[in-house]
């Protein structure tokens, strides 16, 4: 697991995996990156903190989320998407369609070899 480095009040997100000292860590590299960008889209304004609590809170307390929180960002990048739509910057389609297009570049992409959207095959 990797550390953020990054004083901001999204380490105070709602469940947000933590180090025995408080520091946000992060599993995959993708929880890093969706991290950053939510960070990033936060200090440029686009979103309050508090706009961005209770998208968060929302989304993790769906049903059928998972009890131990193994799908915290997957929730995380939910709520994202959801105040990406809300302020106009991405509808849910158009996410969804790049969440498909590095999906297939990821399987077109061979072991070992960087993932490039450039390789989906319908692209």
């Amino acid at each position: 697991m990797s550390q953020c480095d990054v004083p901001t009040p999204f380490r105070a997100s709602p469940g947000l995996p933590v180090s025995a000292e408080g520091d946000p860590v992060f599993e995959e590299p993708w929880h890093a990156h969706a991290f950053a960008i939510t960070v990033h889209l936060h200090e440029r304004g686009l979103f309050s903190w508090g706009e961005w609590a209770e998208t968060l809170s929302g989304e993790l307390h769906k049903p059928g989320r998972a009890e131990d929180g193994s799908d915290y960002f997957d929730g995380w990048v939910a709520a994202l998407t959801t105040l990406l739509g809300e302020k106009g910057v991405a509808d849910h389609a158009t996410v969804v369609a790049l969440q498909q297009s590095w999906q297939r570049a990821a399987e077109a992409t061979p072991h070992g070899a960087a993932i490039r959207i450039e390789n989906d095959p319908l692209r």
